[in-house]
């Protein structure tokens, strides 16, 4: 299930002409299934293929989605990348492959996949199969060369139009070229226009960029700086330098380099080192990053202001996502700049880039079990990219096999939430491969941690055997070098696969002995998963009341450190529990504040069993809206590739639920419930589960900010990070009882019943809420 019906980035600025060429991009789309756009790069084959995709939404009813490539340098990630795209979260042991074709097989999509020059033969092997598979399917590409398959129809994106002849005011028959011009310039300078007396200049510098939007784009840039006369006559004498540098390239070529060119030397040199430095970056990237890569360079005193410099002259884009501000450096940019690097300054560079983001994971991880948690999960989305870049180019340095071996189990509740189990084991497998023999016994912790981590993902994948071998490697490992964290870890990886494998006792032997070691060793970090499996073992034994006190010890753990992923699991497990057990007041309301922490993680196999269980308790008060959930659950069950039999003391209940909704609304009301579940949106889905109108949450922040004093905002952040009433009224000195009051008026005011949901508001709106300092 997906969120959206598609995910086509906003369009920040204006589309400008491109009429005729939109115009049959379309008319192709509707005669053929495989559409390539090509050209040089710079020359617009993305805005096209966005411009054509936004119009096309209706002609597609199950969605125009989105594949950007340019930021994916490993091919074996291309299938995943596809799919974290379409927001499946596969957890399953199938291919990949098989997990898009199954997604795509049935729909009438447009699929738009944008930079795939770099990785040509893999993204034609993709298509040509999914095309094969999956009849209704019809894709947009675009690259600098076309795919080379069957059934492809390729249109060469050309330059924008030149003028034709004088016009004025601009318009159409000005050409394209002048419009974009005219357009940017007026994003630099308000109030730019063509006129009688600067036409046939800016109509000379659009013909010298010979109607190439990216050069034309970056001469707008410089009207901040300069006139359209000087604009010009920089591109006259680079334009006759790099033609002797350059002979021999396509003119095309020559032009767009010459650009680039002329945009570098109109930098400073500390500009122009730092755009050489960014090319380092794959995909967006936080001033953070760049100060914590950069600083130490004596030419880089201020970074600030050369990032922003950067941006003004259009070297960098920055994208803003709420209170997040990023950068972006086009490819071409980009490649320009790794260009002007030799290669043992490039080597140094990719070391840096690679320690930064290793330390960034391990920062991730000691924090993890915390109030930041969604920040981490967020903050490692958005680095992704060049998360993935630094794990790719450490594989490649000897020394740094540990930290790597390291990196790779620690992103373990990551890879968890996301769904992302596959890629996971992909670096954790590919890390273990590069430990030669004769190290291993130096690497001992990091060898054992790499290879629990792998078993763990393989477990949950219910890929048991491969599990089972590398529990054993872990245990062998851990003997041999007479380590007692190593034996501890591998106990617990010992326990988990018997639990996955069907063998509750000896899993559940395993797990209680691993949870007394990492609670003596005061290692919370692994005591709070260990915890919920454990927890998890003792119900499914039939244990009621021994489980129920493990429960409660995890909930009392995560939530006095205000971590959310594995109390937001155990809050579902719990409260189908509590709820299975004839505790059914507190068990539904431990599993709707479960699902709406789920919501916010975006934790879709954690939703399903949420809306499965939140299901069974409805039936008698409302059998469409129990018909309705499951056929929402078992969308999300099917798309994360871990279908509800996994556990199979839980199906008698959703059998019996089903019966029992059959009963009283009919096989063919049941149906079509089912069938319109199947259909919803997650967020509706949950809005439905709660009893809740899926209100525009923009909106609802702002309704919910209005009922708070300053206050009650103070106090509902404090819960979120678990303090107790007594643990507040001690930090804003103010009597407990005092604190007390503001804690019921929030319930009033919210309508939550618990400390638990109140959380969850805040989490849910913490980019909108004022900060601590606004609430004095």
């Amino acid at each position: 299930m997906a969120a959206t019906r598609g995910n086509l980035p906003i369009e920040l600025s204006s589309f400008v002409g491109r009429r005729s060429e939109a115009k049959e991009v379309r008319r192709l789309l509707s005669e053929y299934r495989l559409v390539t756009l090509t050209g040089l790069g710079g020359v617009g084959k993305t805005r096209l293929a966005l411009r054509v995709a936004n119009d096309s939404t209706r002609a597609f009813p199950e969605g125009v989605w989105f594949v950007d490539f340019s930021d994916l340098q490993e091919p074996a990630l291309l299938d995943q990348t596809i799919l974290a795209a379409l927001g499946v979260q596969d957890r399953s042991t199938r291919s990949p492959r098989s997990v898009l074709i199954e997604r795509l097989a049935n729909d009438r999509i447009l699929l738009v996949l944008d930079n795939c020059e770099h990785l040509i033969e893999c993204v034609a092997d993709a298509v040509a199969e999914l095309l094969r598979y999956c009849a209704r399917l019809t894709v947009l590409a675009t690259s600098r060369e076309p795919l080379g398959i069957h059934g492809e129809m390729v249109l060469r994106v050309p330059p924008m139009r030149l003028p034709t002849k004088p016009s004025f005011p601009t318009d159409s028959s000005d050409g394209d070229a002048m419009m974009l011009f005219e357009q940017r310039a007026q994003s630099t300078v308000t109030g730019f226009r063509i006129t009688n007396e600067n036409r046939a200049v800016v109509e000379k510098i659009v013909r010298r960029l010979e109607g190439l939007p990216l050069p034309i784009e970056l001469a707008a840039a410089r009207l901040k700086a300069m006139s359209v006369d000087q604009i010009l006559q920089r591109l006259n004498d680079r334009f006759q330098l790099l033609t002797r540098g350059i002979r021999n390239a396509p003119e095309r070529q020559q032009t767009l380099a010459r650009s680039i060119d002329w945009s570098f030397d109109l930098c400073t040199p500390s500009e122009q080192l730092l755009w050489a430095h960014l090319s380092v970056f794959t995909g967006s990237f936080d001033l953070e990053s760049v100060e914590g890569i950069f600083s130490e360079e004596p030419e880089n005193e201020d970074l600030d202001d050369l990032v922003m410099s950067l941006v003004d002259k259009s070297i960098l884009i920055r994208e803003q996502d709420g209170p997040y501000v990023r950068y972006r450096i086009l490819e071409t940019l980009r490649d320009y700049g790794r260009g002007l690097l030799p290669d043992d300054e490039w080597d140094s560079l990719q070391h840096r880039h690679c320690a930064w983001f290793r330390e960034l994971i391990f920062c991730a991880e000691k924090d993890w079990i915390g109030p930041h948690q969604i920040d981490w999960m967020t903050r490692i989305d958005r680095d992704l990219p060049n998360v993935r870049s630094a794990l790719e180019f450490s594989l490649t340095d000897p020394d740094s096999i540990e930290d790597t071996l390291h990196a790779a189990s620690a992103l373990h509740d990551y890879w968890l939430t996301r769904g992302r189990f596959n890629e996971g084991r992909y670096w954790l497998d590919r890390a273990l491969t590069k430990v030669p023999a004769r190290i291993e016994g130096t690497v001992g912790d990091a060898v054992v941690e790499a290879t629990v981590t792998g078993a763990l993902l393989a477990a949950l994948q219910r890929d048991i055997a491969s599990a089972t071998n590398l529990t054993e490697d872990a245990r062998r490992h851990a003997e041999k070098q007479r380590n007692d964290n190593g034996r501890v870890l591998a106990t617990y990886a010992l326990g988990f696969v018997a639990v996955a494998d069907g063998d509750l006792v000896r899993g559940a032997e395993y797990l209680d002995r691993a949870v007394g070691a990492f609670r003596a060793n005061d290692d919370i970090a692994r005591l709070v998963p260990a915890l919920y499996w454990f927890a998890f073992v003792v119900d499914a034994l039939g244990e009621t009341d021994r489980a129920a006190g493990i429960y409660e010890q995890e909930l009392a753990i995560s939530e006095s450190h205000g971590e959310i992923m594995w109390r937001s699991m155990t809050m579902s497990d719990y409260g189908s529990a509590l709820w299975r057990h004839g505790d059914r007041t507190r068990g539904i309301e431990l599993l709707e504040d479960s699902l709406r922490l789920l919501q916010k993680l975006d934790n879709q196999f954690g939703c399903a069993w949420c809306l499965e269980e939140l299901a069974w308790t409805l039936v008698d008060q409302d059998a469409n809206l129990t018909a309705t959930l499951m056929g929402a659950a078992d969308t999300l069950f099917t798309a994360t590739g871990s279908p509800m039999a996994t556990f199979g003391s839980m199906v008698p209940y959703h059998e019996a639920g089903a019966i029992d909704a059959r009963n009283k609304i009919g096989d063919k009301g049941f149906q079509t419930a089912f069938d319109h579940g199947k259909n919803l949106t997650l967020d509706d889905a949950i809005a439905r589960a709660l009893r809740e109108q899926p209100l525009n949450r923009a909106q609802k922040t702002t309704a919910d900010d209005a009922m708070l004093t300053p206050r009650e905002l103070q106090v509902a952040k404090l819960l979120a990070q678990g303090l107790t009433n007594r643990a507040i009224a001690k930090k804003l000195f103010i009597s407990q009882r005092t604190v007390d009051g503001h804690v019921d008026h929030i319930r009033n005011k919210l309508g939550y019943s618990s400390r638990t949901s109140i959380a969850a508001w805040v989490l849910q709106h913490k980019n909108n809420l004022p900060n601590s300092s606004e609430c004095q």
